[in-house]
């Protein structure tokens, strides 16, 4: 029976590491962890460096951070995951934290690192690192990267500053629905909804796919806007013109919509075309509404639905 060599069963680790780590199934990675040690190849230096991704992507950071301290070389994509993950996390603070260590410690940084960065100093509305980051986007040379610039378009607009994140917008030479969406989406939250319905028909108009986001952004600006009329004919749009199924965020802005006019038998006939259960949040609007008008046997019905609710998420968590 033929033998895998020392580098032959590190390459092998290495790449059982990758696919644990894309399924982020941490029972799989603490079993092959095991097999490392046992081996005695754990401690070698890319299966360490494989540990910590996966770890990472699997939510477990103190894990990964423990592997990492040990790790003696530590490249940039090392880095790179743990950024990713506490970000995924929306731990924002500890993202950052990770990407000043990076610079600190003199590694080049990746296309794929600042995308990430962006989205935390979106999460924490800072301002004037996102301005720094966009500094080091142009100076690295991703300006021309579709990533990086749909990222400064959601820090600007998340920060607030629409004029920035529609000149980034603009100088694109290459846009995706991720793009448009975001533009859309920053509009919305801003109240300036007619330029994000403009923008909306220049997208179809282009011929760009528009998916889920895109409609979420719009629906959004709707409901901020308190344009009703145009909620009802977006949300119809979706599944008529663009086959698009309205998902839970769609039902959930449309119901509050309908809920804030007071159509209260309308919200609850959309509800009864939901293909899942509506959530806490969802029921929590139409009791909130029934209460104001003190009708007192929806909500005493309606409660149950919510307790069962609350405790179906409970199970699943």
């Amino acid at each position: 029976m033929y033998r895998l060599t020392k580098p032959e069963t590190i390459s092998f680790y290495a790449s059982v590491l990758d696919a644990c780590s894309s399924a982020k199934s941490l029972r799989n990675l603490k079993q092959v962890h095991a097999q490392t040690i046992r081996l005695c190849i754990s401690s070698n230096d890319f299966i360490r460096t494989k540990l910590v991704s996966s770890y990472a992507s699997c939510a477990q950071m103190r894990e990964a951070h423990i592997i990492f301290s040990f790790t003696i070389r530590q490249p940039t994509f090392l880095y790179n995951s743990l950024i990713r993950a506490y970000s995924s996390l929306n731990q924002f603070s500890r993202s950052l934290s990770i990407f000043h260590q990076m610079i600190a410690a003199q590694k080049p940084i990746h296309r794929q690192t600042l995308p990430v960065v962006l989205k935390s100093c979106a999460g924490l509305l800072n301002l004037r690192l996102g301005k720094q980051v966009h500094v080091a986007v142009l100076i690295n040379g991703f300006s021309l990267d579709l990533a990086n610039n749909n990222a400064l378009i959601n820090m600007y607009a998340k920060c607030g500053h629409l004029d920035n994140a529609r000149k980034v917008f603009d100088g694109m030479t290459v846009r995706n629905e991720i793009s448009w969406s975001a533009m859309i989406s920053g509009y919305a939250k801003l109240g300036e909804a007619w330029e994000g319905f403009k923008l909306f028909e220049r997208m179809v108009e282009a011929e760009v796919k528009v998916d889920g986001m895109t409609f979420t952004a719009v629906l959004i600006a709707c409901s901020h806007g308190g344009f009703l009329e145009k909620g009802r004919e977006y949300f119809e749009m979706m599944e008529k013109r663009f086959g698009i199924k309205p998902g839970l965020e769609h039902y959930t802005t449309m119901v509050a919509m309908l809920v804030s006019a007071g159509l209260l038998e309308e919200a609850e006939k959309i509800m009864t075309r939901m293909e899942f259960e509506p959530d806490e949040a969802l029921w929590g609007l139409l009791l909130a509404a029934r209460r104001r008008i003190h009708d007192r046997d929806f909500v005493q019905g309606n409660c149950l639905n919510i307790c069962k609710n609350a405790d179906d998420l409970g199970s699943k968590r």
